[in-house]
């Protein structure tokens, strides 16, 4: 009977509170809905100065509108980041996780926000930890969508981290047929490949992208410094201006115009030297941007290492004593903690199996793939040796058009062996007649060369490669499949 008049008071506490409540605060609520409302369809609460009474207000109450305030936080942090105000815009998004809010979804847009600026600053092992929040708050929140998002993002900054191997199990554990998710993974590879020097397949992973404004920046910006560093310089050139074209950003026009300074051979020293001072501009205004973006780092590292703040406590116990039932709420509160806590555990094992078995059924699917391809090669070579016209069926006599006829059965192994600019083209041959398992006497009549000194040319050809003779096809056959 007791605990029913009980309840009946707080009831009435809430309702007199909620009664009661300050038009300013009203107003700060509405101003929030409108921006989810309009962040849903994909555009930004455009007043800042409304925006930011919003945050303040909503701030000075964050004890009793959490959810609230943790969205005026990531809206007030978003306009700061577009009007480059990193450091301001992270103390809003920090402010956020601080707001003991349950809201999972608006956490998760918020550690993503703070690992784009991260990742701006070119501090990558951090923008990964934020990002791995960032995908730990969607699948708390039940949007698969989005977590796979956040996990194509952690595969971006291993990428940039030379993680291949660690960003390729991410990769292949997205399992979601969105057109946009997966253009946004063809472009995590494809930078993932720039950065690994495999230039040939960073652009064909670039080309594999969709066409929308968001990814064809990073697509022109990869495909031109593939290009580059390719030394296909007409081609380089050629997407630094349409970057120029498209977008004023810093990042990519300070690359863009590298590419033009050293590239562009068809302009004379005045607009070299044009192009050079308009470089020298852009890196100037980079710095200061990351001088900014440095700010903003070191500020969310001070808040990862700081000392828990139990004030929020002893504001809540005294407030439960003033109620009158401080005792009773505070048990009441730690058993439901403790059991949440349970259910969290219990969650986490859970997830930490799937995790297992998810990582081993990729790994033997990369082992299964490994073999079929393996098992291709095997059959490709019994297939091109047993021809009767065979070694014209891969037009030997004509060395580039073989190079192509090789490259296209066995997965570029002839443009790979030519980029390592150590073998020459007796070598390569060599090469491709290893490969397609030639006996020593076949080898000598093929080649020409002679037969007693075939061993040699292997073993030489081999130490080139950093193998032996013996293990030499094995090792392009492992070549072929990378």
């Amino acid at each position: 009977m007791h605990r029913k008049y009980y309840i009946l008071y707080l009831l009435l506490l809430v309702y007199a509170f909620t009664a009661c409540t300050p038009r300013s605060i009203r107003e700060a609520q509405s101003i929030v809905v409108q921006a989810d409302s309009l962040r849903a369809k994909g555009c930004m609460y455009s007043d800042s100065a409304e925006l930011a009474q919003a945050y303040e207000t909503l701030g000075q109450w964050q004890w009793f509108y959490a959810d609230e305030y943790a969205h005026a936080c990531y809206h007030y942090g978003r306009i700061l980041r577009e009007k480059e105000h990193p450091l301001e815009a992270m103390q809003c998004f920090i402010n956020a996780t601080h707001s003991r809010t349950r809201d999972y979804h608006i956490l998760g847009r918020v550690y993503s926000n703070m690992g784009s600026i991260c990742h701006l600053a070119g501090e990558f092992p951090l923008s990964y930890v934020m990002y791995e929040r960032s995908a730990d708050m969607f699948i708390r929140n039940g949007d698969t969508l989005a977590f796979y998002y956040a996990y194509n993002d952690m595969a971006f900054e291993l990428a940039e981290q030379k993680k291949k191997n660690e960003a390729l199990v991410l990769l292949n554990s997205i399992e979601c047929s969105d057109t946009i998710l997966l253009s946004s993974v063809h472009l995590t590879k494809a930078e993932m490949y720039k950065t690994e020097e495999l230039y040939d397949s960073a652009i064909y992973y670039a080309n594999l992208t969709c066409k929308i404004p968001q990814h064809q920046l990073t697509k022109m910006l990869i495909k031109a410094l593939s290009y580059s560093y390719m030394g296909l310089k007409d081609s380089a050139v050629y997407y630094a201006n349409e970057l120029i074209r498209y977008t004023g950003e810093l990042f990519y026009m300070n690359s863009a115009l590298y590419i033009l300074t050293h590239e562009d051979d068809k302009k004379d020293i005045k607009e070299v030297r044009g192009i050079s001072a308009e470089r020298s501009d852009t890196q100037k205004l980079i710095e200061i941007r990351q001088g900014k973006l440095s700010q903003a780092v070191q500020l969310l590292e001070q808040d990862l290492h700081r000392k828990p703040d139990y004030r929020w406590l002893y504001a809540i116990l005294a407030t439960l004593v003033v109620v009158g039932a401080s005792i009773y709420t505070y048990i009441y509160r730690k058993r439901r903690q403790h059991a949440l806590l349970s259910q969290q555990v219990e969650d986490l094992a859970i997830q930490n199996i799937e995790a297992e078995t998810q990582h081993e059924k990729i790994i033997n699917n990369l082992e299964k793939h490994k073999r079929t391809i393996t098992d291709e090669i095997e059959k490709n070579c019994q297939l091109i040796i047993k021809a009767e016209s065979f070694p014209q069926n891969i037009y030997w006599k004509e060395y580039d058009k073989m190079r192509a006829s090789i490259d296209c059965q066995f997965y570029m192994i002839a443009t790979k062996l030519s980029k390592k600019n150590i073998l020459n083209e007796t070598e390569i041959r060599l090469c491709v007649l290893v490969l397609l398992n030639l006996k020593r006497v076949d080898i000598s009549r093929t080649l020409p060369y002679a037969s007693s000194s075939i061993g040699k040319l292997k073993d030489q050809t081999a130490k080139k490669l950093n193998t032996t003779g013996k293990n030499l096809r094995d090792y392009l056959i492992k070549m072929a499949i990378e």
